[in-house]
């Protein structure tokens, strides 16, 4: 990639024209927006309760978690999909739209219909090889109904709202794609601000202490269920609670005060790791970092709500401290679903106490004067709902309607669904409202009519933005993201790329939020391309090694007892040295309290693109032990062992006995039964029978010395006459087979035919 040149223009101060307000565009000739599903009729019915004990329909409340752009599904979170449940509580967000909902995530289309919506067209029915005739589809259960030629229009009045910050993954139809490959090619500008002197930043969750050992981050949360369960008393209080062994019983009282203990220290646990989080990143010149809007879970909760102060004041003011002594910049990100232009009252409320707390929040850190300034909450206009024009209007009341705390703090974004720069930098200039300029943001959503897409022609806006600040003296920030490569429809680039690969054409001096997945790693990746300060102080990880970790001592093996020598032995080791002992294991280096997850004296804690997996220890494999080989000229047993000459000796006496003594018991078998033809003979002696005829039935027969047998159906056999034509001796007979068993005669062929 080129060079590209410094700007020079940027560095010195441009005086600033007259802020004349900017109209609104009434249409938004920017990208078409992607097609959004209908909502949902409005269903009928009683509200539920939200309580988990008293309605069973709510699974551990979906409404657990507070719906934030600071959210982190991987940690210790519960499974989207069981927030998907049709079942909601009137008073807190629910994941889906059922119609008749209050709340801010009722704006969201239903996610049922946003599918179907997004899913391809059903194929035509294929032709009958007999009929030739095409059979009308079986509807089933999981499927519907063909949509019409023609969609359905979508009811402009209905609220279009959706995630600002959601990812972007659905599938773009043949439209969509066809629209984003027409559009112009962005005009990107070629200023970088170097030399950069300023700070930048990462939202909430540091990715190297995470998985530290013990873990550092600060958005430890649970659900409403947790809260209920731990009213009741431990089942023994005497010991810690542990997750099988020492549960609440839910037999005893509970208690309310109980319950907010558990949810006090949680919250209690997410601020104590901060200031170990702004002393890590201060070590690698990161200075900038937004908190977590879920270090205090449900403080804005209508029911389960609760004041930071005076249980966590202590705490923040620690925070405050080091922020100050180090001089970083905190701020925070209120979730999109805090609304101050909806049109339903109960939206109003929760949004209102939502920025309550995280004003409350950043009061309590008590900052210096211009750290406290800075501590700004950056607010999303959230939806449309049919009317832009009287969404601004809704806006305007209820803004006016804030405490003074709030209005101090409170700035807007652009986003990537409806608002563009032209629409809010206007409502920005009249308020008095600093903005924030979201660059990836903006080349998604902009006013096609007044500027193009990309970097350059933004920079000529640059004077207003940079004015909505100084009014207030706060510092500027700016938010820089970049879509994933293979993104094209305006859906699919809402997604953001975990790293970026270059800074936007930002003051050289200002306060850059680096929103990407990868957190830290993506402001290292910048520092390390263009030589920032600080991208000296830190080294590439060796895979599953850290340093910076104290492991658990494990117990000293035992040792085997050993064996005696002999007197030739002891002789030669001499006197007294068989008995000296072996040298102990050196004692294991314990690194101090500090320095734990801080990436040791190499400052090793940076991990490649794709290399997540470099932070957790490896996984052992166990592998099967692999089987002997025996040495030349030697064989082995089945269990390994070398066979020796006793063990051939052994094996062959073992083998004649086993032989004997089957030979012995075929001995005896065959004495048994010659006895046993023996006495038939003398039977059937005494029997006269009919010359050329067989006798009757039921007249048993067994085989004799005349060699009559029985037949397959069990009949017997005529028998010859043992006087008149006298055979043979009969030879002893062989041994039996060593099963010990008399060989069964059915089947076998009789001969009747006289010898000649």
């Amino acid at each position: 990639m080129p060079k590209r040149k410094s700007s020079t223009a940027l560095a010195q101060p441009t005086p600033l024209p007259d802020l004349a307000p900017l109209q609104a565009p009434a249409v938004d000739d920017g990208p078409p927006a992607p097609k959004r599903a209908a909502r949902g009729s409005r269903s009928s019915g009683r509200k539920a309760s939200m309580n988990p004990e008293k309605n069973a329909n709510v699974v551990d409340a979906p409404e657990a978690f507070r719906a934030s752009p600071d959210a982190d599904t991987k940690d210790e979170r519960m499974d989207l999909g069981k927030m998907f449940t049709k079942e909601k509580d009137d008073s807190v967000p629910s994941l889906v739209d059922n119609g008749d909902s209050d709340t801010p995530l009722s704006e969201l289309s239903d996610i049922e219909t946003l599918a179907k919506a997004t899913a391809p067209p059903p194929k035509a029915p294929k032709a009958s090889k007999k009929g030739g005739k095409k059979e009308p589809a079986k509807a089933t259960l999981d499927e519907t109904p063909a949509a019409p030629a023609k969609a359905k229009k979508v009811d402009a009045k209905e609220p279009q709202f959706l995630d600002p910050e959601a990812d972007g993954e659905e599938e773009a139809d043949e439209e969509e794609i066809k629209a984003a490959l027409s559009r112009s090619p962005p005009v990107n500008s070629d200023v970088l601000p170097l030399p950069w002197k300023g700070r930048l930043g990462y939202a909430c969750l540091n990715t190297y202490l995470r998985f530290s050992n013990p873990p550092v981050f600060s958005s430890r949360t649970c659900r409403i269920a947790s809260i209920l369960e731990n009213r009741h008393p431990l089942s023994n209080p005497n010991e810690p609670p542990h997750a099988t062994k020492n549960r609440p019983d839910k037999e005893q009282p509970a208690s309310i005060r109980r319950g907010q203990d558990f949810v006090e220290q949680l919250c209690l646990a997410n601020v104590r790791d901060i200031p170990k989080m702004l002393r890590w990143n201060d070590r690698y010149g990161i200075k900038f970092m937004r908190l977590s809007s879920e270090m205090f879970p449900f403080a804005s909760h209508p029911e389960y709500g609760y004041k930071l102060a005076p249980f966590a004041s202590e705490a923040l003011a620690e925070v405050g401290k080091v922020a100050a002594e180090l001089g970083h910049r905190l701020t925070t990100h209120p979730g999109q679903f805090t609304q101050l232009g909806s049109p339903r009252k109960p939206v109003i409320d929760n949004a209102l106490r939502d920025l309550d707390y995280h004003a409350e929040m950043l009061s309590l850190l008590k900052l210096p004067p211009q750290q406290d300034r800075d501590a700004v909450m950056i607010l999303h206009l959230g939806g449309v709902f049919g009317d832009k024009e009287a969404t601004l209007a809704r806006f305007r009341e209820n803004y006016a309607k804030l405490p003074q705390g709030v209005k101090d703090r409170l700035v807007l974004e652009n986003d990537d669904v409806s608002w563009c720069v032209h629409e809010l930098l206007p409502l920005c200039e009249e308020l008095n409202i600093p903005f924030v300029l979201d660059y990836h943001h903006h080349n998604i959503i902009f006013d096609s009519s007044q500027i193009r897409e990309g970097t350059r022609d933004i920079i000529d806006l640059y004077p207003r933005i940079l004015a909505t600040w100084k009014r207030k003296n706060i510092t500027p920030k700016m938010h820089y993201s970049e879509p994933t490569p293979e993104a094209i429809t305006g859906r699919q680039r809402r997604k953001h790329n975990p790293r970026v690969a270059t800074l936007p054409p930002c003051p050289k001096d200002m306060d850059l939020m680096i929103e990407a997945k990868d957190k830290e790693q993506a402001v290292f990746e910048l520092m390390r391309t263009f030589k920032l300060p600080g991208f000296d102080t830190f080294n590439d990880m060796l895979p599953h090694i850290r340093k910076d970790d104290n492991k658990p001592v494990k117990p000293p093996p035992k040792k085997k007892t050993p064996k005696k020598k002999s007197k030739k032995q002891l002789e030669e080791e001499g006197d007294g040295d068989s008995a000296a002992s072996e040298p102990e294991p050196a004692p294991q280096a314990v690194i101090e309290e500090d320095e734990v997850g801080m990436g040791g004296p190499d400052g090793r804690v940076y991990w490649p693109p794709g290399q997540e997996h470099w932070l957790r220890p490896v996984k052992k494999v166990v592998k099967p032990k692999e089987s002997k080989k025996a040495p030349p000229g030697k064989e082995l047993d089945d269990q390994g062992r070398i066979v020796t000459a006793a063990m051939k000796r052994k094996k062959v006496k073992e083998e004649e006995e086993a032989i004997n003594a089957a030979q012995k018991e075929g001995e005896e078998i065959a004495k048994k039964v010659e006895a046993e033809v023996d006495e038939e003979i003398k039977e059937e002696e005494t029997v006269e029978p009919a010359k050329g005829k067989r006798k009757g039935k039921g007249q048993k027969t067994k085989e004799n010395s005349a060699g009559v047998k029985p037949t397959s159906g069990g009949k017997k056999k005529a028998v010859k006459d043992v006087k008149q034509e006298p055979q043979e001796p009969q030879k002893p007979a062989a041994a039996a087979p060593p099963l010990g068993r008399r060989q069964s005669t059915r089947g076998k062929k009789v001969g009747y035919a006289e010898e000649d």
